[in-house]
């Protein structure tokens, strides 16, 4: 089954648990760093909207990328909702995504990247990154490291029983094919406080900070930094979540909108 379909229903409440007011403050000071504090951002992966919706309130004219159409008639409804109705959401692959013309930075966060199937795939992210961003744009996105998936989750399950949904969370890391596995069944309380079980897999690539130098490189950006999430230490392989900060670089054949 496709993932994020029943899921996006319960996303948010599942979620509960992020601090993502933290992970904003965090992205909103990546950009100011680099003297990005107002203009054009495109999120790729947007899903509900909740990091589109927290850059949007530090003054952020945000457009919203996703490829499930079940997250983004969520994130649609809570633009309007919460008073954000200036961002545009777009149901679009981020392998292939267009916008209609520059921005001044891209981001995709919330390990939206280790969703893509190799790395060549991500080499194309970047590129297209770096043919949407503005002379000089940034384009900051997170993933998890093989780390993480081999050593940290692994062979897991997590399972958890609320008023209105229930889920287990059932994790596998096939080492030999770098997958991380990961099998979600969700009791979703009806009507009749009856529950109906929906199940989704999602698959993500476990990945290094080589792999990823590797792609910025091949895309033809500039490197700036990698660091170990929410902080600006250094990231290495034993880290568990990276964010790697590139920028754009003029090359040869690189088509300007």
């Amino acid at each position: 089954m496709d993932a994020y379909t029943s899921f996006a229903q319960v996303y948010d409440e599942l979620m509960d648990n992020i601090p993502y007011d933290e992970w904003i403050s965090y992205i909103t000071s990546l950009l100011h760093e680099y003297n990005i504090t107002e203009g054009l951002v495109a999120e790729l992966g947007c899903g509900t909207g909740t990091i589109t919706e927290g850059l949007a309130a530090a003054g952020y004219d945000m457009i919203g990328i996703d490829v499930s159409p079940d997250m983004l008639e969520i994130a649609n409804e809570k633009k309007i909702a919460n008073g954000f109705s200036s961002i545009m959401y777009l149901q679009q692959d981020m392998c292939s995504f267009e916008l209609y013309g520059t921005v001044n930075a891209i981001v995709c966060v919330c390990d939206s990247i280790n969703y893509l199937s190799n790395t060549n795939q991500i080499t194309t992210v970047f590129s297209l990154a770096n043919n949407y961003l503005e002379a000089g744009g940034i384009f900051i996105c997170d993933f998890k490291t093989k780390h993480y998936f081999r050593d940290v989750v692994a062979d897991s399950v997590i399972a958890e029983d609320r008023d209105d949904v229930s889920f287990i969370w059932d994790n596998y890391y096939d080492e030999e094919q770098n997958v991380n596995e990961l099998a979600l069944s969700l009791f979703l309380k009806e009507e009749n406080n009856l529950y109906r079980k929906t199940q989704e897999f999602h698959y993500q690539i476990g990945l290094t900070c080589e792999d990823m130098i590797r792609c910025v490189e091949q895309a033809g950006m500039e490197l700036l930094a990698m660091y170990d999430a929410f902080t600006h230490t250094p990231a290495t392989d034993d880290s568990e979540r990276v964010y790697v900060i590139a920028r754009e670089k003029h090359h040869e054949g690189k088509l300007y909108i």
